[in-house]
């Protein structure tokens, strides 16, 4: 347990950010297997607007600092490749 009230609120403000993050990286999640459940149906034009929504919070997550931009980029190119085979 923190003494001073700076580290206190730190703990409070931790809390906070990770509840926040969490949550978009749930969101992340759950676009990404949208997209799989797109692709293994067949479905080329539903997959190609979760693949956009995937992007869109792929994006926003890296430019926020929660994933890394690596991390985004390899997610991205594993959903290209998975569109590509669609085809």
């Amino acid at each position: 347990m923190s003494n001073n009230n700076s580290a206190k609120k730190r703990e409070r403000q931790n809390i906070t950010r990770r509840m926040r993050n969490r949550a978009v990286k749930s969101e992340v999640r759950t676009a990404i297997k949208n997209f799989d459940k797109c692709v293994l149906a067949g479905d080329k034009a539903a997959a190609e607007v979760a693949m956009k929504e995937s992007f869109k919070l792929l994006d926003s997550a890296t430019s926020k600092g929660i994933l890394h931009r690596n991390t985004s980029s390899r997610k991205k190119s594993r959903i290209y490749a998975a569109l590509a085979k669609l085809n």
